[in-house]
């Protein structure tokens, strides 16, 4: 039983890759490390903001100790949602590239 469950795993991982290369790569030219570069610097853009928004924030409210209103809090969630959004998004490029669903130039 157990051969047979790796041989099924083996062949269900084969076929996971070539359906993800088959899909994935027709849709984005092959990538050199000048191609990344947008974004990457995008991510950094969205994680600046981010931060400098929860630094401000904090700054904001030192002198009387108080805690963000639920409109600061909104803003600073969207901040946040942005970066996390895109920095999985960066993360999945990495991981089609570590899997070869994109071709990349050497």
């Amino acid at each position: 039983m157990n051969a047979e469950k790796n041989r099924l795993l083996l062949r269900f991982e084969q076929l996971l890759r070539e359906t993800n290369r088959e899909i994935i790569n027709p849709e984005i030219n092959v990538l050199s490390i000048e191609d990344l570069k947008p974004v990457v610097e995008m991510v950094a853009r969205a994680r600046a903001a981010y931060l400098k928004a929860l630094y401000e924030l904090a700054v904001s409210h030192k002198k009387d100790q108080s805690l963000p209103s639920p409109t600061e809090m909104e803003g600073l969630q969207t901040l946040r949602t942005r970066f996390l959004d895109l920095a999985d998004g960066a993360k999945s490029i990495e991981v089609a590239i570590q899997r070869e669903y994109l071709d990349i130039k050497h």
